[in-house]
């Protein structure tokens, strides 16, 4: 695993640019699967989802053309087949993307295999929300020890379909399968996330029917075929609130180039309630503590969107061990996030967890023993230790703890942060990060 080396302690300090949204850009490459045309897809970061969704692809028969000059990505799904077992699984592992691959294959083969999935150990995201909306279409599955196996015999039919909770990945699986399917389908409960929207936008490029209500509600009428699409991705929000974070956490006065207000509202306001400033420009935010301000203690719920967002907790609690008073922090969306505060503890942090549900949103994990609220005290000083990454963005956190600490930190295991943040040492050191991988 790689190790880096982080002499914390220093402020970061300059700009740096994110680009298209790592929960958009795999799901639209995904949609190409969906025609025999090709397709175009700009902002594309280079990142190691990318990689594995481009091999998963290419396994299956689609020409993909990366130019990282232009950030420009080509696909031509033209002569799509079916792909070897062993060698989805290979290449699959690393990644939960492949179950998003049933219904465009379903469509385009009639047959698919999907291996068992992997991704970042957050909480339980079982793949029952996709098995059940697949039947639901006429699909038939099978369970097997590897994976399952999806036929369509006689084709894929639109149907109801209701969550239990407006999952991102379910509303996914719908929508693609949804925009093929004979007849109409209504979603209820859906995920109104801004990248399922800009899916929705690609979708409707693409010549898909989709209406999308205040409720939670979206139809899709299904069409015979599709065209390829031309899209630019939309700007990834958590990255961008990442970084924001860390400039609070260091003290530090961060650029955003290509972050996006209109998709960050509410972290914005939960900001600026912390102490925290910032400047909004046409393509840019700039991140800083307010001036002469002390950090502030806050209380913060997680939701869906347009709550505040789950992936921009864990770098915003970094920052909040070196706020005034007492934080509340409690997660309703996955119930293991708060393993990362281990780590913070040991570095000198305060911070207490509780299986209590410390808020007033009800919540899927009262009174079933996850540790989903914390509190944290401060502010209080950091100081360099060994730290193990956990996950991805509990990684990234763990990096901005130890970049916010006196001393010298080593972080393990930090390749897995390149599954979401784009060119990661490079924009380390564009903010005078004092940072070394050995």
């Amino acid at each position: 695993m790689a190790v880096l080396r982080v002499n914390g302690g220093r402020p970061l300090r300059g700009e740096i640019t994110v680009r298209g949204a790592k929960n958009l850009v795999p799901k639209a490459m995904v949609a190409s699967l969906l025609s025999a045309a090709p397709s175009t897809l700009a902002s594309v970061p280079d990142i190691r989802d990318v990689e594995v969704v481009t091999k998963l692809l290419e396994l299956h028969g689609v020409g993909v053309v990366f130019d990282k000059t232009t950030r420009v990505l080509h696909l031509d799904p033209q002569g799509v087949h079916t792909a070897p077992v062993a060698q989805i699984d290979q290449h699959a592992g690393s990644s939960r993307i492949p179950i998003l691959l049933c219904g465009p294959l379903l469509h385009r083969l009639g047959h698919a295999v999907i291996p068992n999935l992997g991704g970042c150990n957050i909480g339980g995201r079982p793949i029952d929300f996709h098995v059940q909306t697949l039947r639901a279409f006429g699909a038939e599955i099978e369970k097997l020890s590897h994976g399952i196996e999806l036929r369509a015999p006689h084709g894929l039919e639109g149907t109801k379909v209701e969550l239990p909770y407006p999952s991102v990945g379910a509303t996914e699986q719908t929508l693609l399968t949804a925009v093929r399917a004979r007849g109409i389908t209504e979603l209820r409960g859906a995920a109104v996330e801004p990248e399922i929207m800009d899916l929705v936008a690609i979708l409707q490029k693409m010549g898909a029917i989709i209406s999308v209500d205040t409720d939670r509600v979206i139809r899709v009428e299904g069409v015979e075929e599709l065209r390829g699409f031309q899209h630019t991705a939309l700007p990834d929000r958590i990255e961008a609130a990442s970084w924001a974070a860390a400039a609070l956490a260091t003290n530090g006065d961060i650029t955003v180039r290509g972050a996006r207000q209109q998709d960050m509202m509410t972290f914005l306001n939960v900001f600026r309630k912390v102490g925290g400033d910032f400047d909004i420009t046409e393509d840019a935010i700039r991140f800083r503590r307010g001036a002469g301000a002390a950090l502030r203690s806050i209380v913060l719920e997680t939701n869906v969107h347009p709550g505040f967002m789950t992936d921009w907790q864990q770098p915003l609690v970094v920052a909040l061990t070196q706020a005034e008073g007492l934080s509340i922090v409690h997660e309703t969306v996955y119930e293991n996030r708060f393993g990362f505060t281990e780590a913070l503890r040991r570095m000198g942090a305060t911070i207490q967890v509780y299986r209590e549900c410390l808020g007033g949103l009800r919540c899927r994990f009262g009174a079933r023993n996850f540790y989903h609220s914390a509190v944290i005290s401060g502010p209080t000083p950091l100081v360099g230790a060994e730290i193990d990454v956990p996950d991805l963005r509990g990684g990234f956190s763990h990096v901005v703890a130890a970049l916010a600490a006196a001393g010298t930190s080593r972080v393990s295991g930090v390749d897995i942060i390149n599954r979401g943040y784009e060119d990661f040492m490079t924009k380390l050191r564009a903010l005078d990060a004092d940072v070394e991988l050995v």
